[in-house]
């Protein structure tokens, strides 16, 4: 089944949910980006992460770089180690 994404404009669920009479959970389901979506974006930004940490980045440095906090660069790294 695919649907397509609502944009919320600028507006949070809570204030959708009580403007529509739904649910917040139905209007975060209905404005998600689909699941295929999301995965391919986050494997763009790991392969990312580990382009930049090969080149030499510090962590703090490679989390400027993508816009996401330390820790989530340090858990994708891991995550790259486990693996």
């Amino acid at each position: 089944m695919s649907l397509e994404r609502v944009p919320r404009q600028g507006r949070t669920a809570r204030e959708l949910a009580e403007k529509t009479g739904l649910s917040e959970r139905t209007i975060r389901a209905w404005t998600a980006e689909p699941r295929e979506v999301y995965l391919q974006r986050a494997a763009q930004r790991h392969e990312r992460i580990k382009e930049l940490r090969a080149a030499g980045l510090s962590m703090r440095a490679i989390s400027k770089e993508v816009g996401i906090a330390v820790s989530a660069v340090h858990y994708a790294l891991q995550k790259d180690q486990a693996a």
